[in-house]
């Protein structure tokens, strides 16, 4: 048996966050870490409404804006957010190892940071933005896991910490707990006095690490807590809170304060670290330490109930937050006045020098502001509580006024505060209002130098002390209080507890009875307040409103018509703003409806007019008698153009205006438009352009131009289409010189209109004059343009441009500007798909007949491409190319190579996807067309994937890429054929790939905007069937369905941690455990048999423990609400331990089996009360609704509650039976009458916490022991052990691997590896079947909580024909702590070649195959990381 492992969901915690100059040092860029994965934000400064296709121009306020992934903030409906701030994503990256730590640092010399990550065991890469690939490039890699470094140690429990020097002068990385590594990086003053090297080049920018054990600087430095690096000192400084001795709080009454610092200086020349500093006996429980920034200085610790503020030569001040303090710690501690608080799990970061903001476990936010006096020393805190908000992991301030709260167990916050001062006394008070007013004025005005010009969030240089000494001297340090709002959030649907799949509680008619049912999957997300049911579903399933049976239609186009009355507004001059550009897109509430739509047949064509009915018109100007080849608006949706396989038509309505005639020699097969223009394409290869004009003075109606472009006819060319460029990234201006570009267009104009009045006397017209402003081309505008349009978008948005792109028979890419037909981008051996596209059109003649010369291999051909501008305001432009059997996905990234000045300043970037675009071969033998210009016969799939020899038919050229607007406020692509895709991408800049593949493969696809039908979409399946259909989002609040997350995906808020979840099948309901937590007052003690309660009573100060309550709750997947009056609530101490739908025998059921749901609870009152627990039996019946609330239809009936000898820890079900875990036993029990009656026992081992069953075999997971195997036999009611693993292993979670006739157990163990047993009794190491034996094993790097089950989705063949391959085969899916459900898939023997390079070179060990059938008598115990015995590269 062989599997594969692949990851179907990116990891959306969050663990590590900052803010540096990822891209240049012109922008600062949030970068955030989590798991695996990388992301890179921006914050963009104008506040376009986000995910909305209609970019109406309210609220362009003052505005910054932080765009950021798949978000729906606070679950709210994305329409009507314009006003606040948000987060893009730029970038994405993904390592093959867990990102352990993360710093960033200004290296000497460099455009931008570098960043430094360090990986398990003691790896660190630092890695920097390459512009050239718009991808990551490793600038060196270090690597300490030599065994004398280890100390002899087999297991690592210490995480590799990096800091940073905030003058960046060096990193420091704490490996192993007791060893600092030491990476200096160059600076100018250093460089001439070392002359060791490292590195390529002749000037590196790192000098040789080198490593202090120390244990050398003192021999009690063990134990380190924290390390950070102090501002204000000559040379680096870095500063260690450990502690020497241990305690724990039951000991804290014969050892307490414990903890030290000592601060150490690094003089790296010479490597000595003499100690400057040293303090001990400190609390106990200090768990991190802050550097305070510069002028104060100095660190403030963290301890679970005190904060205190240590400086080198002032006296340590602290205070006690609750009273906790009293009896633990002799420390000085004054009573912080009116706080009651820990700091156990706190997250802070400074938003000034003496401003902190401070995040409790809780996801309280507080703001602490040190007190200082003249002498610069802390003499007092001040809290002030600010907010209540997400649990947070990591926290760092952007530009000021904003700040960003990462968070692994809630979505991630973006925040923007505000400071009202309490009482500004005269003259002083620079600080407080004057940061209030700056993110709105200054951020305008210094916007093209960068977003973060507009003031520093730490004030760093002299200018800011001597302003910050003044107003101190007026006033002590100044008071406020702060005032937060969320203005945009990152979705995260971990950590994942508890999965459960269920039926939709929705889905079409058309699509119920389909053989495999279209499923969801329930998970338990979050935790505490951030709880929450995430609800995630596979692929996208359209809600049909109406079905056409079509036959014959192979391709379709919906165009937009005016209102017939204005007549009067065909002056297209009119409405020439830039803006007006996007009209035709920007369909507001009643916007531009579609008019008409166009169906293409072999022989014919059918016009439908699309109002409240949708009519076929018999009398019109459109060309009905032969197929059409393509239909679309020009002049802003005021025209129709429709072209035939010899002519081209323009109307208005339903009025033909003018009609062309094309001969090229051969028929047209292929048009692109992008207004106002438009290129044809013929069955041969050749070109002709056709232009819009619109001469109001002249009083000539509007007409099309056409022309032959002077392009070369040497190769065949193969596919092209236009672009129209309205972000600015598309220019032939050199970009990096700022002074220079405004005199060059000048030129450029001047020649170019030159050259354009020999050639055509209508140029003027296609210059300056003519429909709507669209066709303004260049050089009307480029003199304007204020400066080059750096990677942001200016404000003032560019003026549109036109490229076409071509694809040539030889293998060449080449790019021209429209209108004047300039080469400005060339790639050769296009078709192969390489990493990154390169600009070759320098120095080259405008094509040469060239084939390929590396012994005449034939290139794939293209047959399709598509550019095409998404995301927020059209600034992502990307490549889509159909490539005989696949798919290429490319991303434009600004680039300038400063090779000539006329190529175009632009790269591709391949992007990764897992479409598949392989048709499979139809059987019955396809008819050849009779000749290039007749359509050829009945292809009977209506293949448009056919093959390379008939692209003469107008059958052979349906486009599988269909742009869109505005469906349901996405814009993107839509790929049809054998797996139909959607492909979105909106202004939170993530790319999403979201199949649909629920009614088969999709022959064509329109966007259609109509009153009945609002911001849908029609589609032909391959039954031809015409399908009306629009996007499912269901506006419930707390269920809204966004598509903008790399799964579509609801997030139903519990405010309460989820354990477990269960679907009921029989009712369509789910049932969820929960807890939520409660102050513990009072203890329960044994006396004798009898238990008492005792209660505490504490003072006002004392921070009670807190214990959880569970209950049980159904919620509906209808509205996905809680059903009223359906609440269990468990006893006082009671833990559900396992939750299960359970199939018992029943005499109700035909089958004579009933589904029932099965808890198991844990009564915990501490060490000297038994354990006990107790199992509920709950049947989901029905009953008459209440009035008004039709989800009470259903009810909890408990059947059975009783307690039981030992605590319940696992349940599932067997031939009927219910199989529980009670202690050390396992019992099969047989419910009848309400009653349980015992039919089987065995002893097992520790402590049984899960188990799963098929057929009659029950598989038991251990604590720590393993697995067994257990079988129950009827005839003689026995639970027997069949099987088990006699190694020991912590596992996590387990369930089956089905191939055919083969089983396999998959389990997930603690060291976070998964691993393959199989049942083998004639292998020898089985002993006869004793052993399971392990087949497999592989470390995922997360812990996997839970696992389920899908039958392989075979193509279909025949109609029920399922391939044999694909038959009864599961894949098994899990997901973990970090939230990433994954599949393994069985039984695919091949290794999948992964052409990525390694960034940062993180051992690939997820690339690896699952090693099958190693030699059993050398089987592997999972080590942390398998990775460990490569060798670095």
């Amino acid at each position: 048996m062989y599997a594969v492992y692949k990851q179907t969901h990116p990891p959306t915690g969050l663990e590590f966050s900052l803010y540096c100059h990822f891209f240049s040092a012109a922008e600062k860029n949030l970068v955030v870490a989590g798991t695996s994965q990388l992301f890179v934000y921006r914050l963009n400064h104008d506040p376009e409404a986000p995910g909305k296709g209609d970019r109406n121009g309210e609220g362009k306020g003052q505005r910054e804006k932080l765009e950021l992934v798949a978000s729906f903030s606070f679950f709210g409906n994305v329409k009507g957010k314009g006003q606040r701030e948000k987060l893009e994503l730029v970038a994405s990256f993904s390592f093959f190892g867990n990102v352990m730590s993360m710093a960033s640092v200004q290296l000497a010399g460099a455009k931008r940071d570098a960043l430094l990550l360090s990986f398990k065991d003691a790896k660190l890469s630092v890695v920097e933005y390459d512009p050239g690939t718009h991808d990551l490039k490793t600038l060196s890699l270090h690597y300490f896991e030599e065994p004398e470094l280890r100390d002899g140690f087999v297991q690592n429990v210490h995480t590799p910490r990096v800091r940073v020097d905030p003058d960046g002068r060096c990193a420091v990385m704490l490996i192993y707990g007791t060893r600092l590594v030491v990476l200096p990086f160059r600076r100018d003053s250093l460089a001439d006095e070392h002359e060791g090297l490292v590195g390529e080049g002749q000037k590196s920018s790192f000098l040789p690490s080198y490593i202090i054990d120390v244990r050398e600087l003192d021999e009690k430095l063990l134990n380190i807590i924290d390390m950070q690096f102090l501002h204000g000192y000559y040379e680096p400084t870095l500063l260690i809170l450990f502690e020497p001795n241990q305690t724990w709080p039951g000991r804290v009454a014969v050892r307490q304060d414990t903890c030290s610092i000592v601060a150490i200086s690094l003089n790296i020349l010479q490597r000595v670290h003499p100690v400057i500093w040293s303090l001990s006996s400190l609390p106990f429980d200090c768990t991190q330490a802050l550097p305070v920034p510069k002028p104060i200085g100095g660190v403030v610790i963290f301890a679970v109930n005190s904060l205190l503020y240590l400086n080198q030569s002032v006296p340590p001040y602290g205070v006690a937050l609750n009273s906790l303090t009293c009896g633990t710690t002799v420390f000085p501690l004054r009573i912080q006045e009116g706080v009651r608080m820990t700091l156990d799990c706190a997250q802070a970061t400074f938003i000034s020098y003496d401003k902190m903001v401070i995040s409790l476990k809780g996801g309280e936010i507080y703001v602490l502001t040190l007190i200082t006096d003249g002498m610069r020393s802390v003499r007092s805190f001040h809290f002030d509580k600010a907010a209540a908000s997400v649990l947070t992991t990591c926290m760092v301030p952007l530009e000021p006024g904003y700040l960003f709260l990462g968070s692994r167990l809630g979505n991630s916050l973006l925040l923007r505060y505000t400071e009202k001062l309490q009482e500004p006394p005269a003259g002083a008070g620079k600080e407080g209002p004057d940061r209030q007013e700056e993110p709105p004025v200054k951020k305008k005005r210094s916007e093209p130098s960068g977003p973060w010009a507009g003031g520093k969030p730490q004030a760093q240089d002299e200018v800011d002390e001597i302003e910050v000494y003044g107003s101190e001297a007026a006033s002590g340090t100044q008071l406020a209080t702060y005032s937060f709002e969320v203005c945009d959030s990152i979705l995260n649907i971990g950590p994942c507890a508890n999965a459960a799949m269920g039926e939709p509680a929705f889905l079409s008619e058309e699509f119920q009875n389909s053989p495999e049912p279209d499923l969801e999957i329930v998970l338990c997300s979050g935790y505490g307040k951030n709880g929450a049911l995430t609800v995630l579903q596979r692929s996208i399933r359209p809600q049909v409103v109406t079905t056409f049976e079509l036959p014959g239609c192979y391709d379709m186009w919906t165009v937009t018509a005016p209102p017939p009355r204005e007549q009067p507004e065909v002056a297209p001059g009119a409405s020439a703003e830039p803006e007006a550009a996007t009209a035709p897109e920007s369909s507001e509430e009643d916007g531009e409806r579609h008019g008409f739509l166009i169906l293409s047949r072999e022989d014919s064509t059918m016009i439908l007019q699309t109002g409240q009915e949708i009519l076929e018109l018999d009398t019109s100007g459109f060309a009905t008698q032969g197929p059409t080849v393509f239909a679309g608006n020009l002049g802003q949706g005021q025209f129709i153009v429709q072209v035939s396989p010899l002519g081209l038509r323009l109307l208005q309505g339903v009025t033909q205006l003018h009609f062309v005639p094309v001969d090229l020699g051969s028929p047209i097969v292929h048009c692109a438009v992008a207004d106002p223009f438009g290129v044809l394409l013929s069955a041969e290869g050749h070109l002709a352009t056709f232009t819009l004009k619109g001469d109001t003075y002249g009083g000539r109606a509007p007409r099309l131009a056409l022309l032959r472009p002077p392009v070369s006819h040497q190769s065949r060319v193969t596919a092209l289409c236009l672009y129209r460029d309205v972000s600015g990234m598309f220019t032939t201006e050199s970009r990096t010189p700022r002074e220079e570009p405004p005199p060059r267009p000048h030129a450029e104009a001047e020649t170019l209109i030159q050259d354009l009045s020999d050639s055509v006397d209508d140029e003027e017209e296609m210059l300056y004059g003519d429909s709507g402003g669209s066709g303004r081309s260049p050089p009307k505008e480029e003199p304007r343009r204020p400066g080059p349009p750096e990677r942001e978008a200016a404000p003032h948005s560019p003026e549109p441009s036109h490229w076409c792109v071509l694809a040539r028979e030889n293998g060449n890419m080449e790019i021209y500007h429209v209108p004047e037909w300039r080469l400005v981008f060339l790639v050769k051996n296009f078709p192969v798909g390489q990493r990154v596209l390169v600009d070759s059109s320098f120095g080259q003649p405008p094509a040469e007949p060239r084939k390929d010369e590396r012994g005449e291999r034939e290139l794939p051909h293209v047959r399709e491409l598509l550019l095409v501008g998404l995301g927020r305001a059209h600034s992502r432009p990307f490549l889509l190319v159909h490539v005989e059997q696949e798919l290429l996905l490319y991303e434009a990234f600004a680039h300038d190579s400063q090779l000539g000045q006329s190529n175009l300043k632009v790269r591709f970037r391949k992007v990764p996807h897992g479409i598949n675009f392989r048709e499979k071969k139809p059987k019955p033998s396809r008819k050849k067309p009779e000749g290039p210009g007749a359509a050829p016969g009945g292809a009977p799939g209506g293949a448009p994937g056919g093959t390379p020899e008939e692209p003469g038919g107008p059958r052979g050229r349906v486009a599988r890429f269909r742009h869109f607007q505005d469906i349901y406020g996405y814009s993107g692509v839509f790929i049809c054929g054998p797996s139909p895709h959607w492909m979105l991408l909106t202004g939170r800049g993530a790319l999403r790939l979201h199949p649909m593949g629920i009614d088969g493969p999709v022959e064509s696809f329109a966007p259609f905007h109509n009153v009945n039908c609002p911001k849908g979409f029609l589609y032909f399946n391959r039954q031809g069937e015409l399908r009306i259909s629009v996007l499912p989002a269901y506006l419930v609040l707390p269920a809204y369905l966004s598509y903008d997350a790399p799964w579509p995906v609801r997030k139903i808020p519990l405010r309460c941690t989820a354990h477990y979840v269960a679907y009921h099948v029989e009712s369509k309901v789910y049932a969820v455990a929960t807890s939520s937590p409660h102050p513990c007052t009072r203890i329960p003690r044994m006396t004798g048999e009898e238990k008492e309660f005792e209660s505490i009573e504490r003072d006002e100060r004392y921070v009670p423990p807190q214990q959880e309550a569970f209950s049980i709750q159904l919620i509906s997947p209808v509205s996905w609400e809680a059903i009223p009056n359906t609440r269990i609530a468990l006893e006082e101490w009671e833990h559900v331990t396992c939750m299960k739908t359970v199939s018992l025998r029943s005499e109700e059921t035909v089958s004579g089996l009933k589904g029932y749901v099965a808890v198991g609870t844990c009564l915990m009152q501490g060490e000297e009360v038994t354990c006990r627990g107790r199992i509920l039996i709950l049947d989901v019946i029905e009953v008459v609704p209440e009035p008004g609330q039709p989800l009470t239809k259903n009810k909890f009936k408990v059947l059975y509650e009783k307690e039981q000898k030992g605590p319940v820890t696992a349940l599932c079900h067997c031939h009927g039976y219910l199989v529980s875990a009670i202690g050390q036993k396992i019992f099969l029990w047989s419910l009848k009458d309400n009653e349980l009656t015992g039919m089987a026992f065995i002893d097992t081992q520790l402590y049984i916490h899960q188990m799963i069953s098929v057929k009659s075999f029950i598989l038991a997971a251990d604590l720590m022991k393993s697995i067994s195997l257990l079988r129950y036999q009827e005839e003689s009611k026995t639970l027997s052990l069949v099987s088990r693993d006699a190694k020991p292993l912590e596992v996590y979670s387990v369930d089956f691997m089905v191939d055919g006739s083969q089983l396999g157990f998959l389990v997930s163990d603690r060291d976070r590896n998964l691993l393959v047993y199989m049942y083998l009794p004639e292998a020898k190491e089985s002993f006869g079947g004793l052993r399971l034996l392990r087949r497999a094993d592989f470390h995922v790097g997360a812990h996997v909580n839970t696992f389920w089950r899908t039958p392989c989705r075979g193509h279909a063949e025949g109609p029920n024909r399922r391939s044999s391959t694909w038959e009864n085969k599961h894949i098994t899916w899990f997901d973990n702590s970090q939230r990433i459900p994954t599949e393994f898939l069985l039984n695919i023997a091949r290794e999948f070649p992964e052409n990525s390079p390694n960034i940062a070179n993180e051992f690939p060990e997820n690339s690896q195959r699952i090693p099958a059938e190693f030699p059993e008598y050398c089987q592997r115990i999972p080590r942390e990381c398998p990775e460990n015995s490569q060798k670095i590269p």
